[in-house]
């Protein structure tokens, strides 16, 4: 592998000029409108509603029209649009995505259920008979059958206890059916729902809907990748081994402070090599970006990652970002913790060195030779007169119990910080519970998840 020296100077680079962000209540205010605008669509549409085949029908078509609402938003939520993540944050959008996804499927399956019941009971047959009538002799419906059981079956997919069974990027590809799916279901949701028979209106802002989201979809998830890496001519430009298990990858390119990158936040990356050109995967910075270098630093932690370790200088790179709001914008505090776990110091380690105020760094790992860019480290905490202490698990003696008590006893003004906080989910659930006990507010908290 090649190396290279790293230099940090006594002066952090200049912060990049401010860019718009959605604020974060904005994108639930306007999920919650378009809701009730889809449950006034259907009131419009419903001239009365009476007997339990009416009952079980009209809800039947509210939950099937809500699916279809919440399949567009989840879209939408995970359109990669610059100002919405840097506004929420990509680990917040991806928890709403998550939690809607479980809405929508939930949605979708009462939908064909009570349908199915409804049509049962004002035909007078079994339900067998009429689910074999529905989808074999209404239009559209064995694509929206087949939509269905993707969407279905995505959710299985996504659910904790599957994906614990599954690698990333055979998740990840099982994830695109959903595109296949919602395609489908808006088919038949035009061709059958009683809303839009014969309301050229209603059809139109369906339409509108679907139409939106699928064109910020493929300029923010397809179009602009593809501007940006023939713009800045990414290329791999060394590989360090910073520990077992972790290099660091340096790139150089043009006119890279474009970007707009902030310490703290991440982009997804494209490498153009042989086995790593399908899929774009998240990595922080791992330094503030240079003149014309960008570094990550990244953890043997899959298929992708570890070939990463054999990437070769020139090969072409494409970054979709910057993401994310884990950064050092509007403070509570002029003072600040930062608590690293593992590689979850990539993120910490750029906020180290240029948060402003007093800085406390702690580093959990392993085996202190798990402790990544311990040099790095040690050299910005020299540089500004700023404290780092390294715990590791093993040998027990220098471990870091994560209780109130122990945090406290560390930084005694904890409860006048802002937190920093990014590692392993184990590290991070017991860490959120130890800041509460020692007095520290959630909303000074900020928390960077490793998990999409």
């Amino acid at each position: 592998m090649t190396t290279t020296r790293h230099d940090i100077g006594r002066i952090a680079p200049p912060a990049p000029r401010p860019a718009w962000r959605v604020p974060s209540s904005w994108p639930q205010v306007l999920i919650y409108a378009g809701a009730v605008a889809v449950l006034l669509m259907w009131w419009h549409g419903t001239r009365s509603v009476t007997g339990l085949d009416g009952w079980l029908t009209e809800a039947g078509r509210v939950t099937g029209l809500m699916a279809g609402y919440g399949c567009a938003v989840l879209v939408a939520l995970m359109a990669r649009i610059p100002a919405l993540e840097r506004g929420v944050g990509t680990d917040r959008l991806a928890r709403w995505h998550a939690m809607g996804g479980r809405y929508t499927v939930c949605l979708a399956c009462a939908h064909a259920l009570l349908i199915i019941w409804g049509y049962a009971v004002t035909s007078r047959t079994d339900v067998v008979h009429q689910t074999v009538t529905i989808v074999f002799d209404y239009p559209e419906m064995i694509k929206g059958t087949l939509g269905f059981l993707l969407l279905v079956g995505v959710g299985v997919t996504s659910a904790r206890a599957a994906r614990r069974r599954l690698r990333y990027e055979t998740w990840y590809y099982l994830h695109f059916a959903t595109y296949l799916a919602i395609y489908l279901a808006f088919w038949h949701a035009l061709a059958d729902g009683a809303q839009f028979a014969g309301t050229t209106w209603a059809k139109a802002a369906w339409y509108a809907l679907y139409g939106g989201v699928a064109v910020v979809l493929v300029f923010f998830r397809f179009v602009m990748p593809v501007v940006r890496g023939l713009r800045h001519d990414l290329r791999v430009a060394a590989v360090h081994a910073e520990a077992p298990g972790v290099v660091s990858i340096y790139m150089t390119g043009r006119h890279l402070d474009e970007f707009g990158a902030r310490p703290g936040q991440f982009f997804r990356w494209r490498f153009l090599a042989s086995g790593l050109w399908w899929a774009a995967n998240p990595y922080s910075l791992s330094e503030p970006v240079r003149g014309g270098r960008m570094r990550i630093t990244v953890k043997a932690a899959g298929d992708h990652s570890a070939a990463l370790f054999r990437l070769r200088p020139g090969t072409r790179v494409w970054a979709e970002g910057p993401y994310g709001g884990f950064t050092g914008t509007r403070p509570h505090h002029d003072r600040a913790l930062l608590l690293a776990g593992g590689v979850g110091i990539t993120p910490l380690r750029a906020l180290f060195e240029t948060l402003p105020g007093d800085v406390v760094l702690l580093y959990k790992a392993r085996r202190p030779e798990d402790l990544a860019l311990r040099d790095e480290l040690d050299a910005i905490a020299a540089a500004r007169g700023a404290r780092v202490h390294y715990f590791v698990s093993e040998p027990a003696g220098y471990s870091l119990p994560l209780t109130g008590g122990a945090l406290h006893g560390l930084v005694p003004d904890i409860r006048h910080r802002d937190v920093y906080l990014c590692g392993p989910s184990g590290m991070t659930d017991a860490a959120l519970a130890a800041l509460k006990q020692a007095g520290v507010r959630r909303r000074h908290i900020r928390h960077e998840s490793f998990e999409f």
